[in-house]
């Protein structure tokens, strides 16, 4: 059965950041995730997870100034070394919350772009090659462009053909149910195919974005699907509360009594 990690970016937002570990903790997940730790200093993070018995499944790099509309660097030529000074960062975080894998935002920039495909390819194969040196994966997440219009990675086919390009031993497909689902459909198929280099995933019901269960795609056919395939990693739920976390925690109640032990 699929190890559920909550993302406290979106969720528990009724608490300040640092309480959020314990509210996830308090509901029955064991895992947790997030877009961004840096406002906070790394050794708070780790003594909120060893406080409440989680494991971190995953955080994005640096992305630039987020606040000011930036969305990742990797896919613009003339900020490499940002790259290079955010995975620095990271991995200082990582060392402290134990993290396995790390995600990689590319950037607003045009796909057809050439020297933004060359200076995606540098960054990527320079990321996962630094991350590999820490025994850390690196993973891509194509994102659609209804909710981040102008993402330079917005197709799942491109990422798996980069991926596979490249070769390298730690860098991995982040699929997004709710993301695949929104650019392409087809996702079971589409997981069937990717299995072999997926190395995390993510949820969200469509097309509102709100708890598993809510829109138009069986979630718990695909969750099942995950375990058919067998899928051991995390699934990071990376949805908006519609109504208070808590009290949209009913689709978790089947999964709650079986997480299991850190992987």
């Amino acid at each position: 059965m699929p190890r559920f990690a909550a993302n406290l970016t979106l969720m528990f937002s009724e608490y300040p950041f640092l309480d959020r570990f314990a509210a996830a903790a308090d509901a029955g997940f064991d895992a947790v995730e997030f877009l961004f730790p840096y406002e906070h200093p790394p050794e708070a993070i780790a003594e909120r997870l060893s406080r409440n018995g989680l494991t971190q499944a995953l955080f994005n790099l640096p992305p630039g100034d987020f606040a000011k509309g930036e969305r990742g660097l990797a896919a613009l030529p003339e900020r490499f070394e940002e790259v290079k000074a955010g995975v620095a960062t990271a991995l200082r975080y990582a060392e402290a919350t134990g993290v396995a894998r790390l995600h990689l935002m590319a950037g607003l920039a045009d796909p057809n772009d050439p020297a933004a495909a060359d200076a995606y390819r540098r960054a990527v194969s320079w990321t996962a090659g630094r991350l590999a040196d820490a025994k850390l994966d690196l993973v891509l997440e194509p994102i659609n462009g209804r909710n981040m219009p102008g993402y330079f990675l917005d197709d799942f086919g491109r990422a798996a053909t980069l991926i596979r390009d490249l070769a390298l031993p730690n860098l991995k497909l982040q699929f997004d149910l709710y993301h695949c689902q929104i650019m392409h459909g087809d996702v079971t198929m589409r997981l069937r195919a990717l299995m072999p280099i997926v190395g995390h995933v993510q949820t969200a019901s469509v097309p509102d974005r709100h708890e598993p269960g809510t829109g138009e795609v069986d979630d718990a056919f695909l969750f099942a699907e995950l375990d058919r395939l067998g899928y051991a990693g995390f699934v990071g739920c990376e949805y908006n509360p519609a109504a208070g976390t808590r009290e949209g925690l009913g689709w978790f109640a089947p999964y709650r009594a079986v997480q299991g032990a850190p992987r």
